[in-house]
Order: C-alpha cells, then structure tokens, then sequence
C-alpha cells in the first residue's frame, strides 16, 4: 500500500514538473518571438531620441535578426554537443541581460550592439526549446505541446507591433525591452527547477562543433537576410551582389560538409522527404503569414478608411485566434495524426487567403476579419502538425540541429515575406507610395497578393502530399541511414 502511495505521489510530481517545464518553454518561445517585432513599431521614436536617420535606426531591428537568422541552426548543434539545457539556460540568461542593456543603452550603437547580443540568446532560445519537448512531454502529448509552441511563436510576432505601441505611448521606448528583464528572470527560475537535467554521452561519442562550417553557414545567411532587408524594399546592385554570394557560399558550405568528420548538417539528413517537405512548407507558410502583417495595417487604413486604433483592433485579432486555437490544434494532431493535419491545415489556409482576396471588398470589414480567422486557426493547425511530424521520429543526439533548421526556416520565410511580398504589393498596386495610394489600387495590390500566397499555399500542398512517407517505419530506417 505504502509503495503504491509512493508510486502515485510520483507520478502527480513528474506531471507537475512536466506541466511547469512546458510553461518555461512556451516563454522561450514567447519571448524571442515578441522581440522580432516589437521594435519596429518604436522606430520613429527612436530616430527622434538618438538624432538619427532612418537607415542608422534601422539597424535595431536587422541587428536582432541577423543575429537570429544566422545562428539559430549553429545554436541548435551546439545544443546537441554540450547539452540542450545547459544552452537554454545561457540563452535566456543573455537574452535578459541584453534586454536590460537594451533598455538602459545611452547611445544608439550601443543598442544595435546590445539587441545582436539579444539575438544571439533568441537563437539559442528558439533553436533549443522545440528539441527540448521530446524530453519534457510523453510521445503522445507531442501534438499539444508543439501547438501550444506554435500558438506562443505566432502570437508573439504578430502581437509585437500592436503591444510596442501600447507601451512606447504609455511608457516611453525603453520598456519594450525592459519588459524582457522580469520575464527573463521567471523563466531562468522556471527552467533551472523543471527542465530535466542534460544527459551526459561519453567523451569517445562526443562531436566537435564543425567551425569551417558553421563560419560559411553563418556568412552564407547573413548575406541571403542583408538582400531581402536592406534597400528599405528597393532591389539594387548590392542586393543583387549579395544573393549571388549566399548561392556562393552555400556551395561552399555544401563543400565542406561533405568532407568534415563531424559536420555541423548531416547531408544524408536530407535524404530524408518529410524532413525536406516539411521545412520547405515551413518557409512557404511563413512568407505567406508575413505578408498578412505587412499588407493587412495598409489596405485597412487606405482601402477600408480605418483610423489607427480601429487597425490596431482589427490586427490583434490574429494574435487572438492564435492564442485560441493553437492548444486545441495540437489535441487533433494528436488524435488524427500529423500528415493528415497538416494537409487539411494548408488546404484551409489557401481557402481563407483565397477569401481574403475578395470577401473584404464585398463586406468590408466583417469579410476580412473572418478571412483572418480561417487563415490564422488552419495555420496554427498547420503549425502543431508539421513541428510534430518533424521533431517525432528525429534520434535524440540531432534533436537541437533539427530544431533549429525549423526556426531557421520560418525565419527565413518571414524574412522573404516582408521583401517579396511586400514587393509584390507595391507592384501590384502600382504606387510609388503606399501611404497615399488611392484606395481601389491599394484593394487591387492586396487581391494580387493574397491570390499569390494562396497559391504559394497550394504549392505547399503539393509538396506535403509528395513528401508523406509510406510508412513510419520507413522513415526511421532513413532516419538512421542518415549517418
């Protein structure tokens, strides 16, 4: 009787340690994600404090996710070799270090250099937290834990312009990085008491981290995320020249896995289709989610004559749906699987795109919330089916480096998202100026756009039904002919 009183006590603690340890994941998440875009809603005002022009402020925002794009998978690796709790710890502790240096910087150099501080934690953050659940949360809760990630990434991105300005009216510019500090410290507490502790592989099995790769992987990114974001949307020779070095140094870095003993990304990994299919989806859905942010706040206020509060109101509900949906997402992958999911998630996000096209021209407002709706609660279903399908069946010593070629991943489509699309827009629109365009070409780009990110969708569909396997277990035979 004693024992099974025992064993019962167990069972309630190792469940409330779980149940707090995804508490701390999900800020890990949370976190990182507000920070991506909390900034660029200060902008005006921090060119005001610090006397400085546009293109030196903003550097805030392309220091942080520089440093993000290019470190996340190194990060993720790293996490392998010497132990993902560990790394998650150093890297919310940075990130709330750097958050308070942000928050009390003097000059503006020293922000930019402080937010690149800031970004390197988010990339240990975002990289490690995905890997860290197949630890944390039994193998059939994995569904409701990657849903309930995916709801904190998605709402912390898109709730961050709309929080920032709340606060810089409020408070001033500096708390949208102070905020970060007593956050910071809660998460800290949370993971040191309920992550568990890091295995320790014997010294003969462990790998060194592949410098000359990780040096060329870095370079490669920085220069593809420099193409897409400095030009302030304008494609020049520089944009040009840099796309050309990222397809260079990509070869290179291709090179030199090949030939490395313990290579930063296994290429037999991609040898694997869902792995392949689902960060290929991954990138396409992220461009398309960017450019609802990047479109939707120009047609409300130039087609649709909404004020700056009623577009603030409209946006959020994105934010809403997601936090609402992305736990119960995660409930069905679990029950009705991963593949399956996924595919229904696209077909009913290519669906609400199509309906965003045209529904808010024939009903307004209305037409558009409820296109928003369907696309933000089939992306989050979409979000909890493929994080599941690619973390479920990784081996445990490439769980951070899968991880963080997922991040990396939506990173990359965000940042595609605002370059393309919104290029996309502007042309489609045919005005110089989108802030007094007229508002039947601004309802026209917008048609254009979200026609386009449908079928950017449905290309992703495509390429979930071609990249399903036959079977689990064939999977994980390719799994573990990757080395």
């Amino acid at each position: 009787m004693e024992r099974d009183d025992s064993n019962r006590f167990q069972a309630v603690k190792e469940l409330v340690q779980a149940r707090w340890a995804l508490v701390s994941l999900s800020l890990s998440m949370l976190m990182p994600s507000l920070d991506t875009s909390i900034a660029n809603v200060g902008l005006p005002t921090l060119a005001q404090a610090f006397a400085a022009s546009f293109q030196e402020v903003q550097w805030i925002v392309l220091a942080y996710l520089l440093a993000v794009t290019t470190l996340i998978v190194s990060a993720g690796r790293l996490g392998d070799i010497v132990g993902r709790r560990r790394l998650l710890l150093v890297g919310i502790g940075l990130f709330t270090a750097a958050s308070l240096l942000c928050g009390v910087a003097p000059t503006l150099w020293l922000l930019i250099a402080a937010r690149a501080a800031q970004g390197l934690g988010a990339a240990m953050m975002m990289a490690l937290t995905i890997a860290l659940v197949g630890e944390t949360v039994p193998k059939a809760k994995t569904g409701s834990a990657m849903g309930l990630l995916g709801t904190m990434s998605a709402v912390g991105t898109t709730l961050g312009p709309s929080l920032g300005g709340v606060l810089i009216a409020g408070f001033g510019w500096r708390v949208i990085f102070l905020i970060n500090v007593p956050l910071g410290i809660l998460n800290l507490l949370l993971a040191l008491r309920t992550l568990p502790d890091d295995r320790r592989a014997a010294k003969a099995s462990r790998a060194a981290l592949d410098a000359p790769g990780t040096l060329l992987l870095v370079l490669t990114l920085a220069a593809y995320a420099l193409a897409m974001t400095i030009g302030r949307g304008t494609f020049g020779w520089l944009n040009g020249a840099l796309l050309l070095a990222a397809a260079l140094g990509l070869g290179l870095f291709v090179l030199a896995e090949a030939r490395a003993a313990s290579p930063l990304l296994r290429l037999g990994m991609f040898r694997d289709q869902t792995l392949n299919a689902g960060l290929a989806m991954s990138v396409l859905v992220s461009t398309v989610m960017m450019a609802t942010l990047v479109v939707g706040p120009f047609y409300l206020s130039r087609a649709l004559g909404l004020d700056a509060a009623r577009v603030g109101l409209v946006m959020s509900v994105g934010p809403l749906v997601a936090a609402l949906t992305g736990a119960p997402a995660g409930r069905v992958v679990d029950r009705f699987g991963a593949h399956r999911m996924t595919s229904i998630g696209l077909v009913g996000m290519a669906a609400g795109l199509l309906a965003l096209s045209e529904a808010p021209g024939r009903f307004g407002v209305a037409g558009y919330i409820a296109a928003i709706v369907v696309v933000t609660a089939d992306y989050a279903l979409f979000q909890a089916a493929n994080n599941t399908s690619l973390m479920t069946d990784v081996r445990p010593d490439q769980r951070g480096v899968v991880s963080g070629m997922l991040s990396l991943s939506r990173n990359l489509g965000l940042i595609t998202g605002a370059s393309a699309m919104g290029a996309v827009f502007r042309f489609a629109s045919g005005a110089s100026d989108l802030t007094t365009a007229h508002p039947q070409t601004v309802a026209a780009g917008m048609r254009a756009t979200f026609t386009l990110a449908a079928v950017l969708i449905l290309l992703g569909l495509a390429i979930a039904v071609r990249g399903r396997p036959t079977s689990n277990s064939s999977r994980l035979a390719t799994i573990h002919r990757r080395t």
